[in-house]
């Protein structure tokens, strides 16, 4: 191995000087420069000694006098700062098998931070719906934040990247949070790694946010005072709960059950009904502070859980949710368990 812990390098596209924090693979090492750590491939890098002996002549050279009405003003050049976003950024670590391929162990796992504004989050990996990882802390403007490593095969269970955000320094008129979801199937994710290869990229990036959110309009509102003096029914806010349609402990997605027109309908058309007719029944269990909810989806091509169980990966109130076998339906319902 021609590099080891703790080397000092030099990166030879931009001439900055670093050291070696960690070896990933045979062709990776992870560096550190000016406070800042990334993976870089052993050909983007040298040892500095050439760089140091060149840069020192062994006899100085003899400088001309320069006198004070000839000394140019330095021209200040202000650092050149990226700003596009919040980005997810994971850095595969290589393993040789035994054939000589190079293979995906884990990936280390980075929310790097390319604005002028610091963010309070809260991050969690969620597999199949549960939480398998989660923190709360802040990140700094044109900061990264190391999250942590998650190996390579357990990418194949359904990962979610779920984050909050909200300001360390709260804006009049940002927003109070923002939420941002990274989701990425198998199929998916190996087609990032070959590009990864093919490319000689280090890393595979996500934004996340490009720009933190406004507030949003507030609409000042009406005087009900003068709607209830010309004869409209005026409710308590408070009490709304008990003016909403029933909720439900069972729901039949099945085309039929919902309309008697749907022979004619396409099949766009037919999913679409069925997702409204889903989140109606949602809400109402959500507003009555439901425990919990079964949805009829069918077996069929997996295409209504398919989307189902996507949508319920985005919402706070769910705490969990299982398709399992149920002798009354089979492998075709969804159970949800909410969370207040």
């Amino acid at each position: 191995m021609k590099y080891e812990v703790g080397d000092d390098i030099v990166v030879l596209h931009s001439n900055d000087e670093g050291k070696v924090v960690e070896i990933i693979n045979e062709k990776m090492v992870l560096i550190e420069v000016k406070g800042v750590k990334f993976p870089a491939y052993m050909d983007q890098i040298d040892f500095p000694y050439f760089k140091r002996f060149s840069a020192k002549k062994l006899v100085p050279e003899k400088k001309p006098k320069v006198y004070v009405d000839q000394v140019q003003k330095e021209k200040r050049r202000d650092e050149v700062k990226i700003d596009d976003g919040i980005w997810l950024t994971l850095f595969p670590k290589f393993e040789t098998d035994v054939f000589g391929d190079d293979l995906v162990e884990l990936f280390k796992v980075y929310l790097i931070n390319r604005t002028s504004l610091g963010y309070e989050f809260t991050y969690r990996l969620n597999f199949f719906g549960k939480t398998d990882f989660d923190i709360t802390s802040d990140i700094l403007p044109n900061k990264d934040f190391y999250l942590h490593d998650v190996k390579f095969d357990d990418l194949n269970d359904n990962p979610s990247f779920d984050f909050e955000f909200n300001l360390l320094n709260p804006e009049k008129n940002k927003a109070d949070f923002c939420e941002a979801h990274f989701r990425i199937k198998p199929k998916q994710l190996f087609q990032k790694i070959e590009e990864l290869k093919e490319k000689n990229l280090p890393s595979l990036n996500h934004r996340l946010i490009e720009k933190y959110p406004d507030k949003p309009y507030e609409d000042p509102g009406i005087d009900v005072s003068k709607l209830a003096a010309k004869g409209f029914k005026v409710y308590d806010a408070g009490k709304a709960r008990q003016h909403l349609e029933d909720a439900r402990s069972v729901v039949d997605l099945h085309i039929e059950k919902i309309t008697d027109n749907w022979k004619n309908m396409s099949s766009l058309e037919i999913i679409t009904l069925q997702l409204k007719e889903f989140e109606k029944w949602f809400y109402l269990s959500v507003a009555h502070h439901q425990a919990s909810l079964i949805v009829i989806h069918g077996v069929g091509k997996g295409k209504l859980k398919e989307e189902i169980h996507d949508i319920l990966k985005t919402k706070k109130e769910v705490k969990t949710f299982i398709n399992q076998y149920d002798p009354r339906f089979g492998y075709g319902a969804t159970e949800i368990f909410f969370q207040y």
